[in-house]
């Protein structure tokens, strides 16, 4: 639940007297703004005990017992229960009551004397709590800041120093603002936002500034790795009919439009899977939209969520998904992913068939701006129900490139490697040389020449010296055709080509057939 949501279910159950209210939350801080804004509104009076202050009066601050341990807080909350009615205690660092332990067995008994006198105890907690001990109330949870609660904290802490600093940001700036910083604390937000206040100034690019600050907050993540990116990943050869597909989501990545697809109840772009030849540009495609979206990129990775013991590698799997919620709005990378849930059919101990369950699952309701990137080389080995329509917004099949793909990627490499211009007639001479290679085997092949040039003072660049690199090549499109045409075959029934033009050249000779009700 969120701040307003607490704020109404404590008044509730404080109304009723539910005599143990267990509150989960890591934000202690924000809890008490609960209760003391529940407490005011509801003029009762709330009693808080913490280890540095004992017990005090919510309201005012009063000091009611000193006795700063638990024990003591406990035993002078059941002396107060015995001679007065309808009090409310909030426990702000109970401890072992997550098991049947001696405090979980004397908070109980408190709690029936609470039962008994109209008393009502809330434990502010970070665990699930003894099930004998949770019988006897209700349970709530506080959320990290919403967007817009995220939004009105941001507010807050710039605007009392509107007239002292220069502030560039307009509500679009601040929406944008709030939204990379949901998922962190309230403390973690303020934080950030009064390190930028002390810079004198709020500029726009400090929104770059927030993302970083949010990535340092997340630097040891199980199970997902920071992808650094720069902006000259963007220089990718070819993939059209991604790159248009990309341009047009990019505009449902503002505020506006964001807040146009709640209106309507739908998610933003949830991702898109690609599959196709290896080494023609799958893994580059992530990084590329990261940097397009100007988002941070993390990589799952399977083999570091794989537990030795039963249900170990869901529980992984589901923090890695709810920490990339807390890294949102982000892109998620998911590598050859049927090594990590493929070939579930043959899975004898059930764990690949329920991680495949438990994705499809967060994909279908995590709503949050987490793009998911999933790679595949092997689609034999992927599951039926990942590939059912609706699951990922697109299906991508990334080919070998073709002529005018190739032309793109040599002229991208030689630039980039070789820093010179060739003649229009050696360019096209390479690209009829190098028919059914892949991205990778440009790259490689044109990387090698420049090693060689800078490692041989008295090697001097020439044409042929590039000619002769990529005529020793000998692609996979030779060595593994029949393997290539079948990677093909599955592509035309079922994906749509990230360069925009048929797949293999060829156009798929299965036509769609159309119910038409006469």
């Amino acid at each position: 639940m969120y701040f307003n949501e607490c704020i109404s279910k404590i008044k509730q159950y404080s109304l009723a007297r539910i005599p143990f209210i267990s509150f989960n939350t890591v934000e202690k801080g924000r809890a008490l703004e609960v209760c003391k804004q529940v407490s005011s509104d509801l003029a009762l009076p709330f009693f808080v005990h913490t280890l540095s202050k004992g017990m005090y009066d919510i309201s005012n601050g009063r000091s009611v017992n000193e006795d700063k341990s638990i024990v003591g807080a406990l035993d002078f909350i059941a002396d107060q229960m015995k001679v007065k009615q309808n009090l409310t205690f909030v426990l702000t660092e109970v401890s072992e009551i997550d098991n049947d332990t001696m405090t979980a067995r004397y908070l109980q008994d408190i709690v029936s004397l609470a039962e008994e006198n109209g008393g009502v105890i809330i434990a502010l907690t970070t665990t699930p709590v003894w099930a004998q001990l949770q019988r006897l109330g209700m349970a709530l949870s506080l959320d990290l800041p919403s967007e817009e609660e995220m939004l009105k904290i941001i507010h807050e802490n710039i605007e009392p120093y509107k007239r002292d600093i220069l502030i560039e940001w307009d509500n679009n700036d601040f929406r944008e603002a709030a939204t990379i910083l949901t998922g962190v604390t309230q403390v973690e937000a303020q934080n950030v936002i009064v390190s930028l206040v002390a810079n004198r100034a709020i500029k726009k690019s400090d929104l770059v500034e927030l993302n970083f600050a949010k990535n340092k907050l997340f630097s040891n993540i199980e199970g997902l790795e920071k992808i650094d990116v720069s902006q000259s990943i963007l220089d990718v050869g070819g993939l059209g009919g991604l790159k248009d597909w990309l341009n047009s989501k990019k505009k449902l990545q503002t505020p506006e439009k964001r807040d146009e697809l709640r209106r309507r109840g739908l998610q933003p772009p949830r991702g898109v899977l690609l599959v196709g030849v290896p080494g023609c540009g799958k893994s580059l495609s992530a990084k590329a939209i990261a940097a397009f979206w100007n988002l941070p990129l993390y990589r799952l990775d399977f083999a570091t969520v794989q537990g030795q013991y039963v249900g170990q590698s869901e529980q992984q799997l589901k923090e890695a998904f709810q920490t990339a919620e807390h890294l949102s709005p982000c892109v998620l990378w998911i590598d050859e992913i049927e090594k990590g849930l493929g070939g579930s059919g043959n899975d004898s101990s059930g764990v690949t068939t329920r991680m495949v369950g438990q994705f499809l699952f967060w994909m279908q309701e995590c709503k949050k701006l987490v793009f998911v990137v999933a790679t595949a080389n092997d689609v034999s080995k992927l599951p039926s129900e990942l590939l059912r329509r609706g699951r990922f917004d697109e299906l991508f099949f990334v080919d070998l490139p073709t002529e005018a793909e190739r032309d793109e990627i040599i002229r991208l490499y030689i630039k980039k490697y070789l820093q010179m211009d060739l003649s229009e007639s050696t360019i096209k001479q390479l690209v009829d040389l190098t028919e059914g290679f892949t991205g990778a085997d440009l790259e490689s092949s044109l990387r090698d020449v420049a090693y060689r040039l800078i490692a041989d003072d008295e090697l001097n660049y020439s044409d042929e010296l590039i000619i002769n690199s990529l005529s020793n090549v000998v692609p996979l499109s030779k060595t593994s055709p029949e393997k290539i045409e079948a990677i093909r075959d599955w592509g035309r029934e079922r994906a749509v080509p990230a360069s925009g033009q048929p797949i293999g050249g060829k156009e798929s000779n299965n036509k769609v057939i159309r119910r038409v009700l006469v």
